[in-house]
């Protein structure tokens, strides 16, 4: 039963040599000569102004979340209008389908109307 893994094996083990290649070839013969300037961090001209590690609010990563969502889901319409549209052409289940994409909208405008009311659009 091994044997029929055999395949996968040789697979992983030629994408690890050909993905770690790259970066021991360039660990082994790059350069090495650290600069206190080139290791200083960078911040557009500026010295930092505070530490990196300053908590963020959650409204960022709410909004980061929805757009991640609502862009998904427009990415998801494309390939469905294109399916639906041969669907109409055939006259098969158009409706049923027409039905369950505009269900799955409603449930994501809902959702955005009580992120609006709540207030968590909003940004200070």
């Amino acid at each position: 039963m091994i044997e029929n893994y055999f395949p996968v094996f040789v697979f992983l083990v030629v994408a690890l040599l050909f993905s770690m290649a790259p970066v021991l070839l360039g660990w082994l013969l790059g350069p090495r000569r650290p600069d206190p300037e080139k290791l200083s961090p960078y911040e557009c001209g500026f010295e930092p102004f505070e530490d990196a590690r300053i908590r963020f609010d959650v409204r960022y990563y709410l909004i980061a979340i929805l757009f991640i969502l609502f862009d998904l889901e427009i990415a998801s319409l494309f390939p469905w209008a294109v399916v639906f549209k041969e669907m109409i052409a055939e006259g098969t289940h158009a409706l049923y389908v027409f039905g369950t994409v505009m269900i799955f909208l409603a449930v994501l405008v809902i959702g955005y109307v009580v992120e609006w009311k709540n207030g968590a659009l909003d940004w200070e």
